[in-house]
């Protein structure tokens, strides 16, 4: 800490050991929580840690098979699946977004229901169970009508999942760990992007004709029967919430809770004062939800491109099993620029400025395509494409971090915002029609426009959440008393917001306290 960085403020009017908020300041301020010895508080948070996010990492399998089960259509699409069903038209891109309509009806009461049972071990497997016996079904269909009722419904019983998992994270981190966590737990996207081609390349040559059925209906037999083995496992090892979690000891269960609080979450979030209704109601009146939420519409048009990833691979020229092999590696770079992306957002505290790293990657790419048909070229804009799943997770880290304060609010937020978010999927479902093949010129265009609008978007709420850092930092310097205050002290928006360090300096019963109010 530098001398001329330290800021001082005017004497507080004294507070009482009443007062709810000195309470709460001093629990705050306190480090170690309760029964803890100060000098074991750093070894037992780095046991915590390890312990957690290896709890946390079946996520990653578990998530992989959740975008497996949704994609594996436009795998099967290489080898008859339109056929087999009599498909024609834009009935393929339909039975593309009818799971977007199921998987946005379901999202906000999922989350709703995750709140109120506090139960995630439980819950978030058994919609996998739910999902994985659809994807089954899936593959006895025979025309239009039942593959569309098939995708209904697995979209309805996937909705929960992913922003469960964003809500079931942010419970257990804190705001500056929660990108970095996010993008490890949903890493699945590049795992089933890779490993789904290569297993249905496998499955997709080798299973044809076996037992009298065609090859695409043995990719949905197998992958959701993977799926139901692991949502059983899934049971045994995923964690609830800090304050329910059984195999904690007591210690470790003190100390989660503290480190919680000492980040700026609400003590709501420990003691679940704040009802479901509560937060929906909550959610549903700030204008920072709607935003994002149409914002994220936006980027999820711009994305639309991963539902037909093997086919723009395909206008490469290659047969099928070459093509689904192709489609690995540029998903393989993505996961890298990912980690290395939400490593730096958490380190340095600055979410938009990666946010808008890689979307610029990517519409680079979507101009590449555009402009040349010449296999090198167009294989390497894959590459440069696929690392745009990176930006979206750093949206949902950015989310978690808006709304950390009100535990309830979050969960309908996360949930909300994904859900509206969706509907960028069923416009997308359509900007990809054959006739535009091969070189797909106006689908591109219309994505680079989708991800300008949305990096624009995002970047006003950046501003806007940087003036809200700063009148904070002017309502604690210019306080008379901690009762005045809306926000607890030394709370920011994880925005990057260069300021100076300040020191609280208070009556001799709550200790003195240095908060990082952002970094450069």
């Amino acid at each position: 800490m530098q001398p001329h960085m330290l800021r001082y403020l005017p004497p507080l009017k004294m507070p009482t050991l009443s007062d709810p908020k000195t309470v709460d300041a001093v629990v705050m301020i306190d480090d170690v929580p309760a029964g803890v010895r100060c000098h074991t508080r750093d070894d037992l948070e780095r046991r915590l840690l390890r312990k957690l996010d290896l709890r946390m990492s079946i996520i990653l399998i578990l998530y992989a098979l959740n975008l497996i089960d949704r994609t594996n259509i436009s795998n099967a699409r290489l080898q008859g699946f339109e056929k087999d069903l009599h498909l024609h038209g834009e009935q393929y891109a339909t039975t593309l977004s009818i799971l977007s309509v199921g998987y946005i009806t379901m999202q906000v009461p999922g989350n709703m229901i995750l709140h109120w049972l506090e139960r995630p071990s439980v819950i978030l497997p058994c919609c996998m169970l739910v999902w994985g016996t659809i994807s089954i079904l899936s593959g006895t269909t025979t025309n239009y009508t039942g593959i569309v009722v098939a995708r209904f419904f697995l979209g309805l019983a996937e909705a929960p999942f992913f922003p469960g998992v964003v809500f079931l994270v942010s419970k257990w981190y804190k705001r500056d760990e929660v990108a970095l966590r996010i993008a490890l737990v949903s890493s699945g996207i590049f795992l089933s992007a890779a490993f789904g081609s290569l297993l249905a390349s496998g499955i997709l040559h080798n299973m044809q004709d076996k037992l009298g059925q065609a090859a695409w209906r043995w990719l949905f037999y197998i992958e959701g029967g993977i799926t139901i083995s692991v949502a059983i496992c899934a049971m045994f090892i995923l964690p609830d919430f800090p304050y329910n979690t059984r195999w904690f000891t007591s210690e470790e269960r003190e100390l989660a809770i503290s480190r919680l609080a000492e980040d700026g979450h609400d003590n709501a979030d420990r003691l679940g004062k704040q009802t479901t209704m509560q937060g929906l109601r909550d959610a549903v009146s700030d204008w920072k939800v709607w935003f994002f939420a149409f914002a994220t519409m936006f980027q999820i048009l711009g994305q639309s491109f991963t539902g037909y990833f093997p086919t723009l691979c395909a206008t490469l020229g290659y047969d099928a099993t070459v093509t689904l092999l192709l489609c690995a590696p540029p998903w393989v770079f993505g996961g890298m620029i990912a980690f290395a992306l939400t490593w730096y957002s958490d380190k340095k505290k600055k979410r938009y400025q990666c946010f808008m790293v890689s979307n610029t990657l990517c519409i680079l790419a979507f101009i590449i395509s555009i402009s040349t048909m010449d296999k090198a070229a167009r294989y390497i804009s894959l590459f440069l494409m696929a690392q745009v799943i990176s930006g979206y997770l750093l949206l949902f880290g950015w989310i978690s971090n808006t709304f950390s304060r009100e535990p309830a609010k979050r969960a309908i937020a996360i949930a909300l915002m994904n859900a509206l978010g969706q509907t960028g999927s069923v416009i997308g479902a359509y900007i990809w029609p054959s006739s535009w093949g091969p070189t797909y010129r106006y689908s591109y265009a219309i994505c680079i426009a989708a991800l300008g609008v949305s990096t624009g978007m995002f970047g006003g709420m950046y501003l806007y959440l940087k003036h809200l850092n700063e009148q904070i930092e002017r309502n604690e310097q210019d306080a008379n008393d901690i009762n005045e205050l809306r926000d607890p002290i030394g709370f920011r928006y994880l925005v990057w917001l260069k300021t100076d360090i300040l020191i609280l300096l208070t009556v001799p019963l709550i200790p003195t306290r240095s908060y990082l109010s952002g970094q450069s």
